[in-house]
């Protein structure tokens, strides 16, 4: 009997479907995305995948070994502010620890302009009203020794307070508890025996890290959105499991690995930024598949730009992410995005200036060409007009759009104002769009210390093949890769299925090094302890599990620490120094040659264990029968006009059909490739080699 894996993308506009055969086939579907209701349009693309499948959708889940979902539903919640009522109680004397935000809120995330416009810029919103937190009469020290007994009383007295505000939810941060937990668990124990219904989190259980501030805010984010990710997460495991779903329903966190369902909902924090990795994830598989190791993997969907930078073979990992200007305490794939995606709006600001975003059209009403009600010009209605996109075969035919209405939209909103024919301004939003994503791929590169040009792009998502040529060229970058066949704008769900399960525990034990090497292997012998047991209750029967260590490391007085990798087995005298030398490697390589400092003393801060459960079966990227020849002439499909630039205007160009390409096929540009879910542009003199995997190689940028 023929078994799958399933992945899931949820994304702003459309949800994407991917299923990967024991047998080594590979379909890929789509469905229009429901907000506010994510499930449906989850149900809905299985729908459409069991149909290109030929099995009925209950046929194919009782033959799925398991199913990997990258969720919105956790991040949408945190950046709208739409989250459950949270209380805090944290030790006395620091209540105002997450209101003064260790005095750098105010610059978390901040590019280096809006840092210096210290009056244009002010702190995030807190994460809680200041009545909402509230003080208890304890105290632990940096040692974990008990300087002030638990006040129990007081305790109970100040959560009354809280639950007579109707909080779903109380964190607890106390002083020093990830040294101690004591005082923490009693508190828990105390509030639950006299109001069950409330849930405790424990900053000692959710960020055993250092630092009151991000310990604190991790705490209070993971219970705010825990039971949106629960009232969204338990129906439609049910529904699955219903429908005959007999393998578990794993969840991708931010880290690039997947979770078990229930894991995630007790460390729903990690799943912030999960759907934002399935496309590096995939770009990590296919580099392995292609031998490239410098990757910079782009994914333009209906509402953002995504950017994941793969160096050396490995995605550019933070172990803290900074959301809305908070720190919070989850290692995570390093993915920048802006809101510039097929639905971005076209728009003009107060000096008249032509802009693109982050505002989105989303799923409903969508682009105006939609003929949903969308009133105002999208890129999409843009690409349309310009003749990029077929109107008659949108989503392969199962959907058509209405140029009358883009060219509308784009009149009344920016060729009118601005003067402009309708072709003229969609040609400037096709620039604008072009641009800013060139400009954000030339950041995230520069910043990360590397030069574009030594790296291939890979180009995903229902856009990212319109206008990867472009923002490309524009960066000298010489070599595209843009997945066509089963993985095409499917590909961040290709990610997904490819995924493993990941588990990430930590604690801070603060000291200068050298470090006693028992102490070393005491801290990594509990991690690993909890990694393999966690691991356990995964409910996934692994091909293999692999642990993996580091330690974030620091130049004393310094705040600039480095997370450092650590080798497996007993650490002895000389495994300590080479982890200080590992240490003053990575600090070099990050911030320069010579910036270190070692007579400052070094200190290792915070233990970290990564727990890989390797699942068994794998999507396989086969090689495809060869063409024979490079004459693409058999999947010529027709003929239209096409504007890609002003200087040419609208150019007879031959449009291709992807299920007549093969391997050793090249298509001289300018020219279009259409596939059932997105379409590739071959820029003017450059040319797109289909390879060995069915994956077109843009060359000659």
């Amino acid at each position: 009997m023929t078994r799958y894996v399933l992945g899931v993308d949820i994304g702003g506009t459309f949800t994407d479907a991917f299923l990967a055969a024991d047998d080594g086939r590979a379909l890929s579907a789509k469905a229009a995305s429901t907000p506010p209701n994510f499930g449906e349009g989850f149900l809905a693309s299985l729908e459409e995948l069991s149909k290109v499948a030929g099995l009925g959708l209950d046929e194919l889940l009782a033959a799925t070994d398991y199913i990997c979902h990258g969720t919105t539903s956790t991040l949408n919640a945190v950046v709208t502010g739409d989250v459950a009522r949270v209380g805090l109680l944290t030790t006395r004397g620091h209540r105002d620890a997450i209101f003064i935000q260790n005095l750098e809120g105010r610059v978390l995330g901040a590019s280096p302009e809006q840092v210096q416009d210290m009056i244009g810029t002010d702190k995030p919103a807190p994460l809680i009203p200041r009545q909402r937190a509230l003080e208890v009469t304890e105290r632990v020290d940096q040692d974990g020794d008990v300087i002030v007994r638990l006040n129990e009383e007081e305790l109970l007295a100040q959560a009354e307070v809280l639950v007579a505000d109707g909080v779903a939810a109380i964190a607890i941060s106390f002083l020093w508890s990830f040294v101690n937990d004591a005082h923490e668990r009693r508190a828990r124990e105390l509030i639950q025996q006299r109001w069950p219904t409330v849930e405790v989190g424990l900053s000692s259980e959710i960020s055993p890290r250092i630092r009151e501030f991000p310990r604190t805010a991790t705490t209070i984010i993971n219970l705010q959105i825990a039971p949106i990710l629960r009232g969204y997460l338990e129906p439609l495991e049910a529904e699955l499991q219903q429908r005959g779903l007999t393998g578990p329903l794993l969840v991708m966190q931010g880290s690039g690995g997947a979770v078990a369902a229930p894991a995630a909902l007790r460390q729903a924090v990690t799943t912030i930024g999960s759907v934002l990795t399935g496309g590096t994830v995939g770009s990590v598989r296919l580099a392995e598949e292609l031998g490239d190791a410098n990757v910079i993997a782009t994914d333009i969907g209906g509402t953002t730009f995504l950017v994941g930078l793969i160096v050396d073979g490995r995605p550019l990992f933070d172990s803290t992410t900074v959301l809305n200007g908070t720190p919070v305490n989850v290692p995570a794939v390093r993915v920048h995005a802006i809101g510039s995606g097929g639905g971005a709006i076209s728009w003009l600001d107060g000096g008249r200036n032509l802009r693109v975003g982050p505002r989105s059209a989303g799923a409903r009403p969508g682009p105006a060409c939609y003929g949903q009600g969308g009133m105002e010009p999208t890129n999409t209605d843009a690409n349309l007009v310009l003749g990029i996109l077929d109107p008659d075969y949108f989503l392969g035919g199962r959907a058509a759009l209405r140029r009358d209405l883009a060219e509308k939209a784009l009149a009344e909103h920016i060729g009118g104002p601005l003067g402009l024919s309708v072709e003229e301004a969609a040609m400037a939003v096709f620039a604008i769009q072009n641009g800013q994503t060139a400009d954000l791929v030339r950041k995230i590169v520069l910043d990360a210390g590397q030069d574009p040009r030594d790296f291939t792009v890979y180009a995903f998502g229902g856009a990212g093949p319109i206008h990867c040529h472009a923002y490309s060229a524009d960066l000298g970058i010489g070599r595209v890769v843009v997945p066509l066949g089963s993985t095409a704008s499917a590909f961040s769900a290709f990610g997904l299925a490819s995924s493993d399960v990941t588990l990430t525990f930590e604690l801070s034990d603060p000291a200068v090094a050298p470090v006693p090497p028992e102490r070393v292997n005491e801290n990594f012998a509990k991690l690993e302890a909890r990694a393999r047991r966690e691991l356990g209750r995964q409910g996934v029967n692994f091909g293999r599990t692999e642990l993996r260590r580091e330690v974030d490391a620091r130049y004393t007085a310094q705040m600039a620490e480095v997370a450092t990798p650590v080798p497996g087995g007993k650490i002895d005298g000389q495994g300590v120094a080479r982890m200080i030398d590992a240490f003053e490697e990575r600090y070099a390589a990050r911030f320069g040659e010579g910036t270190g400092f070692r007579a400052a003393g070094v200190q290792f801060l915070t233990y970290r264990v990564f727990a890989h459960g390797i699942l068994p079966f794998k999507p396989r990227l086969a090689d495809l029968p060869a063409a024979g020849h490079c004459d693409p002439s058999g999947a010529l499909k027709n003929r239209r006009p096409v504007c890609l630039d002003t200087a040419h205007g609208y150019v007879d160009t031959p449009v291709y059909d992807v299920a007549g390409l093969a391997p050793g096929h090249v298509i001289e540009g300018p020219a279009l490739i259409e596939a059932a879910t997105t379409t590739v542009v071959v820029g003017r003199d450059s040319r797109g080699t289909v390879d060995r995997l069915g994956n077109l190689v843009l060359s000659g940028l």
